[in-house]
């Protein structure tokens, strides 16, 4: 059973009522179908559809009239009207004489007449009553018995009305009118699994205006067909036939919107009915324009013209397709025609034949469409035209996509090839060749990338025929001559450069292959080219350097691999050879000759850094030294042609002279590097410092392997023997000049050299230095001692003194810390320290000269003498410790005012404890308090305490000013401080009475 179908029957209505779920766009809402007041047709849908269709086909074999129907047709309205009154009256007249014959009265004839007449009358409204259909009868057999549909006149259904005096509202000729008008839209419309012609709608309209149908008929019959194809859906049982009568449903709403225009949205009700959204309804009639749209591009050929973009235009109005649509169609369409030319192109390319115009004739339909295309584009009426009309591009077709990417290329490449094939290339032909760039949608890079190619080849060829013919030797302007041709090619100046300089590179490989050197002839020839060609002078030179390098580099590299004992006369000869056969520059020699030879150097170095111990460090280096004497330097004068035996000297300048004489100043302050030093009567060969590794080692690195070297000529080669002994065995000054060409392989200069000598005597010095001065006091018999350290490591006396003051201030520096953060260090010390230049500043921190600061204050708070310098304190003791007096002032008032109160505690247990000087004391220490901070007098809770403190001084003797202060400070009034010195002056009471008074 199908779930979208639900029949219920309503008891209280006499008919029942139909529930359907619309299943052709949406089963939300049902559509209630009432089966009684409406009249049902059920009618198959012919296939025919054009105007010259068999109308008995579409409308039925035409119908047969009964004898009453036969009677009216052939009577008149106005006799059938005139019969029918006759009929009544003869009627009413026989009923009244047969009434007043058998009735014998006048009452009966009365009675009789009106039965009779009432007979009468009912034969008469029988014979008027079937005018209407005898009218609509008439009307069917008139469409059925003309051969054309289209044939059907206006006029003549209004005249078979007029015949039978029926109006066309009539309910039975609108129903045949309206069945005709349903049967031939059915016929109209094609079947599901077909697309429409185009025609159907012109066709309808002309049937609907020739019947003269009132469009709110016309629309229900419409409607009619839908609820038709509606049921045909619900019935079928396939998918296939599901989606035929959606297809069918979709087409009858495009077709019927078009029919009644802007009425149809109202009109036709589909969204009631049907349950159909705005959306299904806009989507069912884009697909069908899109169809029939496309059905009329299928007639639009490469030739295509103005009117025929009209039409398009036209039907793209008539078919109510968007613009945005129907422009991507006709680029579509374009595209598909573009598409075929490409794949005849490719198919001829990709025969045996290779028939190469047949490719150009399909490339040039291309560019002539693709012209056309642009020309209308830029027409007057190009408005009026249809849309999309412009340029060809293969965007989403079949050939868009790197899978067919290499075939436009090919394609690409076969036009341009054929474009110079005479040798230059046109403009009309570059032209053509950025539209097929365009139309194919080849990017810059790969566009040039195939011109390239096909321009070089071509740029080869008729490089070739000017030199072969002496046209460009015979130039006058090589350059002038060389552009043109470029010109003539629009190939890239810059590419014919390398091209030339291609041509001159293989021309040198094959003259140095064959020979192995480079004679006066291929010289000239080389020449030659380089003039014909206009090759830049640094472009020959690189060339040379890669070419002739290479080979050179090879004898190099055998002459190097030789060694030491294998570098005999055939080799130099070969290296002679080849420095000079192969035309190299001495700096390009050398350059190849560096290379490698510094390649081994630095293997030596690895060898040297991965040995275990300094002294077979010190072989490995002194194996390099021996190779860059007996090799390198060799290797060297070969490629320069000079002889080993003797080196020219040269006359030193005056600034030459001058450096010499301050070199000779540092060579001579250290032992060893005077025996480092180069002399005039050291025999044996001078090595080459030409080639050194300054660039590949850093400064570091080759200064730490000289030293390993130095330090195996100082102490000499180290043995060990059984048992953890070990012999050293000194060696002679030789070892100084394999140093001294050490230094010229590592590319250190003077300046460096000196540098590492002085850093090893110094190191050596500081070593025993700081084991003599451990306790950092320098005494007369360490000083004798350190003088003869110093004349053993041969380091000069200034360098010396140097070490032995940073040791000794290293040592005071640390005693300094340590004393002073003991606290047993005094202003005094550190003022004498000053004195003999010692730099305390630097050598006691920041925070430890605070903190001597404030005990140096606290110290004159309790001295117990009461004195306090303020230019003392607040000036001279910040500048000796280096400290701000700001601060200075901040701490001094800090420790006075705790210092204050402390005082008075003090000086009153002291008293309690009768202890007379310290009670003295502490009031000194408040006085030197007071001065600091000028204090107000104190309180105290036994005032007699305070009275006896005053005594206490008072009787010490001081001095008129500190004693008023004390008084002022304990708060002493003057009669007390009056009857205390009358105390003083009887003596101090007894011990007993003491122990009263003061507790």
């Amino acid at each position: 059973m199908n779930p979208t179908i639900l029949l219920t029957t309503n008891p209280s209505s006499p008919h029942p009522t139909l529930l359907l779920f619309t299943p052709f766009l949406t089963a939300s809402a049902p559509l209630r179908l009432s089966s009684a007041p409406l009249r049902r047709h059920r009618y198959k849908i012919s296939p025919i559809r054009s105007s010259s269709v068999n109308t008995a086909e579409v409308f039925g074999e035409k119908r047969e009239l009964t004898g009453v129907q036969s009677l009216v047709d052939a009577v008149s309205p106005p006799v059938r009207i005139a019969g029918s009154a006759i009929v009544f009256a003869a009627a009413v007249a026989a009923g009244y004489g047969l009434g007043a014959r058998f009735g014998g009265s006048r009452n009966a004839g009365l009675g009789g007449a009106v039965v009779v007449g009432a007979a009468g009358a009912g034969a008469a409204y029988a014979l008027n009553s079937c005018v209407p259909q005898v009218a609509a009868a008439n009307l069917h057999n008139y469409v059925v018995g003309c051969d054309d549909p289209g044939a059907v006149k206006k006029e003549d259904i209004e005249a078979i009305a007029n015949k039978y005096g029926v109006s066309k509202q009539n309910e039975a000729f609108s129903a045949e009118l309206c069945d005709i008008y349903c049967r031939f839209v059915s016929a109209v419309l094609p079947p599901g699994n077909e697309d429409l012609k185009g025609n159907e709608v012109e066709t309808i309209i002309q049937f609907k205006n020739s019947l003269g149908i009132d469009d709110p008929d016309a629309a229900a019959m419409h409607m009619e067909i839908g609820r038709r194809l509606f049921r045909e859906r619900l019935e079928t049982g396939s998918r296939e036939a599901d989606i035929e009568q959606r297809r069918a449903f979709q087409k009858l709403i495009y077709v019927s919107n078009l029919v009644f225009g802007e009425a149809s949205g109202f009109l036709l009700p589909w969204k009631r009915v049907f349950k159909v959204t705005d959306s299904q309804v806009e989507v069912a009639v884009r697909d069908n324009a899109q169809r029939l749209y496309a059905f009329k591009l299928e007639s639009i050929s490469q030739d295509i013209d103005v009117n025929q973009l009209v039409s398009l235009r036209e039907a793209q109005i008539l078919y109510r397709l968007s613009d945005e649509l129907a422009e991507d169609m006709f680029r579509e369409h374009t595209r598909k025609l573009v598409e075929q030319n490409i794949s005849a192109a490719l198919s001829v390319l990709k025969s045996r034949s290779r028939e190469v115009h047949r490719v150009i004739e399909e490339l040039d339909k291309i560019l002539s469409f693709n012209n056309l295309l642009i020309s209308l584009k830029s027409h007057p009426n190009a408005s009026s035209f249809a849309r999309g009309v412009g340029p060809v591009s293969l965007i989403d077709g079949e050939y868009h996509g790197d899978r067919k990417i290499d075939e436009l290329k090919l394609l690409y490449k076969t036009y341009m090839t054929d474009a110079l094939a005479g040798g230059r290339l046109e403009e009309n032909k570059l032209a053509a060749l950025n539209q097929i760039k365009n139309i194919f949608g080849l990017g810059r890079k790969e566009a040039e990338s195939i011109a390239l190619e096909v321009t070089s080849q071509v740029y080869r060829r008729r490089l070739q025929q000017a030199v072969s013919s002496g046209d460009l030797a015979a130039s006058d302007s090589k350059a002038a001559y060389l552009q043109n041709l470029c010109e003539e090619l629009h190939f890239d100046p810059e590419k014919a450069v390398q091209i030339h300089e291609e041509i001159y590179r293989r021309k040198l490989q094959r003259l140095v292959a064959d020979k192995g050197e480079l004679s006066d002839e291929d010289v000239k020839t080389l020449e030659q080219i380089q003039i014909m060609f206009c090759i830049p002078k640094q472009t020959v030179e690189a060339a040379h350097a890669d070419i002739c390098g290479s080979l050179f580099e090879k004898v190099v590299k055998e002459a190097i691999a030789s060694g030491v004992d294998g570098y005999d006369a055939e080799i130099k000869k070969a290296v002679r050879k080849a420095a000079f056969g192969l035309r190299l520059t001495r700096e390009v020699a050398m350059s190849i000759a560096s290379k490698a030879v510094r390649k081994i150097f630095i293997s030596y170095i690895q060898r040297a850094r991965a040995a275990g111990s300094r002294t077979a460090s010190a072989k490995e280096l002194k194996k390099m030294i021996a190779f860059n004497s007996l090799v390198v330097t060799e290797l060297i004068s070969d490629i320069k042609g000079e002889s080993t035996d003797t080196s020219p000297e040269e006359e030193p300048t005056k600034e030459e002279e001058q450096q010499q004489t301050d070199d000779d100043e540092e060579w001579e302050s250290l032992q060893s590097l005077r025996k480092v030093k180069p002399s005039k009567n050291t025999t044996g060969k001078p090595g080459q410092k030409e080639i050194t590794l300054k660039d590949d080692l850093p400064d570091r690195d080759r200064a730490d392997l000289y030293k390993t070297y130095l330090l195996f000529c100082l102490t000499g080669e180290v043995t060990r023997i059984p048992f953890g002994a070990q012999i050293t065995t000194k060696k002679d000054d030789s070892e100084y000049v394999n140093l001294s060409q050490l230094g010229g392989i590592l590319g250190l200069d003077d300046k460096e050299i000196v540098e590492v000598h002085r850093s090893l005597a110094e190191q050596a010095f500081r070593q025993e230095a700081e084991v003599i001065l451990a306790d950092g006091q320098l005494t007369k018999a360490r000083i004798e001692q350190l003088n003869d350290l110093q004349k053993n490591v041969g380091l000069p006396p200034q360098y010396a003194q140097k070490i032995i003051k940073n040791i000794t201030s290293s040592k005071l520096s640390a005693a300094l810390e340590t004393a002073a953060g003991r606290g047993r260090l005094s202003i005094k010390e550190i003022r004498e320290l000053k004195e003999n230049g010692v730099d305390v500043d630097n050598m006691i921190s920041g925070s430890l000269r605070e903190n001597l600061f404030k005990k140096t204050v606290d110290d004159i708070f309790s001295s117990g003498t009461g004195d306090f310098d303020e230019e003392e304190v607040f000036e001279k003791i910040p500048k000796d410790l280096n400290i701000s007096e700001a601060k200075a002032r901040g701490v001094v008032l800090e420790l006075a005012k705790s210092r204050l109160t402390n005082s008075l505690l003090q000086a009153v247990a002291l008293l309690r404890q009768r202890n007379h000087k310290g009670v003295v004391n502490s009031l000194n220490d408040l006085l030197a308090c007071d001065k600091a901070v000028p204090s107000t007098p104190m309180s105290w809770e036994v005032p007699e305490e305070l009275a006896d403190l005053f005594l206490v001084y008072m009787k010490s003797d001081p001095e008129a000013e500190k004693l008023a202060r004390v008084q002022y400070l304990l708060n002493i009034s003057d009669s007390t401080a009056e009857a205390l010195r009358a105390m003083k002056d009887r003596g101090l009471p007894n011990e007993a009475a003491k122990e009263d008074f003061v507790f």
